[in-house]
């Protein structure tokens, strides 16, 4: 994630999502990535909502700074920003979490009422707990 954070309003971006739904999915995701970090929502560029920061570097030397959590509410499904490789260390946990697809570091879920929630919480909570380096990354 190629982004910063910005002084823009969470709340007024959140309010501009135009699907009722999609718009309601995304404030109890904001509430749910904000009591899991226990950091304040804010926007890193222009359309994802993040959580806190941890700086990251890579054995290529690249380095940069990214939310602990973060969440993008786009048109067709709400992008969630996880660890790379989260389908492989957690299969446990997306076996209960319900319809989903996945891409790299991120998971798309078309509604939150779709989805278990205790698992898509345990999956937040895991992807922060390996990027504040409290925890391994593991099944």
């Amino acid at each position: 994630m190629v982004t910063h954070p910005t002084d823009a309003s969470v709340e007024a971006f959140l309010a501009q999502v135009p699907d009722e739904r999609r718009r309601q999915d995304a404030r109890r995701l904001c509430a749910m990535m904000q009591e899991i970090t226990s950091e304040p929502p804010a926007m890193w560029g222009t359309s994802i909502v993040g959580f806190g920061a941890y700086h990251y570097r890579y054995a290529s030397g690249h380095e940069g700074d990214a939310p602990l959590a973060s969440f993008s509410p786009r048109s067709q499904h709400l992008a969630i920003y996880l660890i790379g490789e989260f389908e492989d260390r957690y299969q446990s946990v997306l076996a209960r979490l319900g319809p989903y697809r996945a891409g790299k570091g991120c998971l798309y879920l078309k509604r939150l009422d779709g989805v278990d929630v205790d698992a898509l919480r345990e999956l937040i909570d895991r992807s922060v707990r390996v990027r504040k380096g409290v925890d391994r990354a593991s099944t």
